[in-house]
């Protein structure tokens, strides 16, 4: 749900007074509050959003305005589905992608 026009974008206090005080490009600012909305006033600036174990970099564009910092900050990692079998499939079709890359490797050095 978005929030109500007559209470406005959710901007950080400490967050807007940290931006105010540095120049665009210099450190960057490290920050706890994902939830806070990314203002106009933060393009140009670097900020470290903690992701709940370290801190990701997130340099701030035009096209971010409006959205919350936690959304370019990832808080969850990515393990690829499958198990054994998956790791199977995928040995089968590196062997099967050496196997061509020799037959061919093969052909040409008997065609000179």
């Amino acid at each position: 749900m978005t929030r109500s026009l007559k209470k406005g974008p959710y901007v950080d206090e400490k967050l807007m007074k940290k931006v105010g005080a540095r120049k665009p490009g210099s450190e960057a600012i490290k920050t706890w509050a994902r939830a806070s909305q990314i203002a106009p006033e933060f393009v140009g600036y670097t900020f470290l959003v903690h992701t709940g174990k370290n801190f990701d970099e997130v340099l701030v564009t035009e096209d971010m305005v409006g959205h919350r910092l936690g959304e370019f900050a990832p808080t969850t990692k990515f393990v690829r589905h499958g198990g054994k079998m998956q790791k199977e499939i995928e040995q089968a079709k590196k062997a099967a992608e050496i196997a061509t890359a020799q037959a061919a490797k093969a052909a040409t050095t008997t065609k000179k």
